[in-house]
């Protein structure tokens, strides 16, 4: 599953895990999208939107 959002692009983004010591490990922070069915350009399109996207109603859903 591509974790994109179809609304915005927001995507994976990186940084770093950092533990007790201060050591510093690579990790990802993977976005939080949900497969949904929306309209666009009048039609039903299922795609994946992540949840800042439907909290704030940038689409309409099908």
């Amino acid at each position: 599953m591509s974790r994109v959002c179809s609304i915005c692009g927001k995507g994976q983004m990186s940084g770093n895990n950092v533990s007790h010591s201060n050591r510093r490990t690579k990790r990802t922070f993977k976005a939080n999208v949900q497969k949904v069915s929306f309209v666009a350009n009048g039609k039903a399109v299922n795609g994946y939107v992540c949840a800042r996207c439907l909290k704030s109603n940038k689409l309409e859903r099908a």
